[in-house]
């Protein structure tokens, strides 16, 4: 019994006295689950804020990318082309130059390795995506932990009050419990909407993807078209 009292008053924190309290007063009340709750909101962050500059990056195309190819490959400048492709840092051309790499083989050969290294390149900017979707399920999870702890513990000090049982025991074991639970709301909702917003985003790539796929292919097909 005494190792289990220990535990229960080392987890508690006296009440604050009367006034505001500071976002620091908010997280030590909260107790030991709010370390991993905020360690896991920079984790959040650092993976939106890293993710966003990439993407973000990644749909960044040159207008006249696809007229150059066009040019060179019209005129059989297929190594100036490729050249081209190397020195544009960009999905669409790294997945334009892996088709005409492959110039030479059968159409429907050539648009599978381009879809092939289209999905690679989504894989990629989509790295993160799942551990910032569970960090979004894990939170409230840890928050309502915390709650079930800090429960506990107030009927814990209840029980051990025996007839002197005030209501400053009950209020003040219920909101330092309650604060997990928001705060894992808190780093929650704002996730959701950030793994949303490079979702959108990733779409967006996709579809840029998708469009100069197609431009590339047509352009492969003109001379066929022309022969006729």
């Amino acid at each position: 019994m005494g190792v289990l009292q220990f535990i229960f008053q080392a987890g508690s924190v006296p009440a604050e006295k009367a006034g505001e309290m500071t976002l620091l007063d908010l997280t030590i009340k909260g107790g030991w689950v709010m370390i991993p709750i905020i360690i896991l909101a920079f984790v959040a962050t650092y993976i939106f804020i890293e993710r966003y500059y990439v993407i973000r990056k990644a749909t960044r195309e040159d207008q006249n990318f696809m007229d150059r190819i066009k040019d060179y490959i019209h005129d059989g400048k297929i190594e100036a082309a490729i050249a081209l492709c190397r020195s544009t840092d960009s999905p669409s051309a790294r997945m334009i130059g892996k088709g005409i790499s492959r110039l030479g083989r059968p159409l429907q050969d050539i648009g599978t390795v381009i879809e092939n290294v289209g999905k690679l390149e989504i894989s990629k900017l989509e790295k993160g995506f799942p551990t910032l979707a569970t960090i979004v399920g894990a939170e409230p999870m840890l928050g309502f932990l915390g709650t079930v702890i800090g429960m506990v513990q107030s009927f814990y000090r209840m029980s051990q009050a025996g007839n002197n049982i005030e209501v400053s025991l009950l209020s003040d074991g219920i909101y330092t419990a309650l604060i997990t639970t928001v705060a894992g709301l808190i780093v929650a909702i704002l996730g959701y909407f950030a793994y949303n917003t490079l979702v959108v985003k990733v779409e967006k790539v996709v579809f840029n993807l998708e469009a100069t796929n197609t431009e590339f292919m047509d352009i492969l097909n003109e001379p066929v078209k022309s022969a006729h």
